[in-house]
């Protein structure tokens, strides 16, 4: 038997339909399936071919009518008997994965692009770190010498005064 599924809504594309009538035909075990998008009166539309035995048709069929993916959604199911020929379901899967291959490349590239824009912005910013802790440094540094200066005058100054102390005191030692 074979089948031609029409599902039409405002939301059936890009949301995993095909790769969830394709699961299904392939743990019923069929042969002959393709599926793809479409638009007809302006609703997403999703096509399904499938040729199967009577009893996979059936399960099939149930199946499309209560499981949908998470974000669908559906405004009709028409199923209709189709004379035509289905190609075998590894064409569709072939060509299924040069589709979603071709939509994936222009998204790696433009991950690559703002890899490299990251990549970039990290190598400034490690410079940039650099430059800020050599400048810390050096503000510490010159803090530490000019604090160890005063401590140094400071202690001269109370070791002058002590000897004056001892002095008028007259303490020897």
């Amino acid at each position: 038997m074979k089948l031609k599924i029409i599902i039409k809504g405002k939301k059936t594309q890009n949301i995993g339909y095909r790769v969830l009538l394709v699961n299904k035909a392939l743990s019923l075990g069929v042969n002959n399936f393709n599926t793809f998008n479409t638009f007809i009166d302006g609703l997403q539309t999703v096509i399904t071919m499938i040729e199967a035995d009577d009893e996979y048709i059936e399960e099939f069929k149930a199946f499309i009518h209560t499981t949908s993916p998470k974000d669908a959604e559906v405004e009709s199911i028409n199923v209709e008997e189709y004379k035509n020929s289905i190609p075998p379901i590894e064409r569709f899967m072939q060509a299924f994965q040069m589709e979603q291959l071709g939509k994936s490349i222009p998204i790696l590239l433009e991950m690559r692009d703002k890899q490299n824009s990251m990549v970039k912005l990290q190598e400034e910013t490690i410079v940039t770190i650099k430059a800020e802790e050599e400048k810390t440094r050096d503000v510490i540094s010159n803090r530490i010498t000019q604090d160890v200066a005063e401590l140094r005058h400071e202690v001269d100054h109370v070791k002058y005064t002590l000897s004056k102390v001892v002095d008028k005191v007259g303490i020897s030692e």
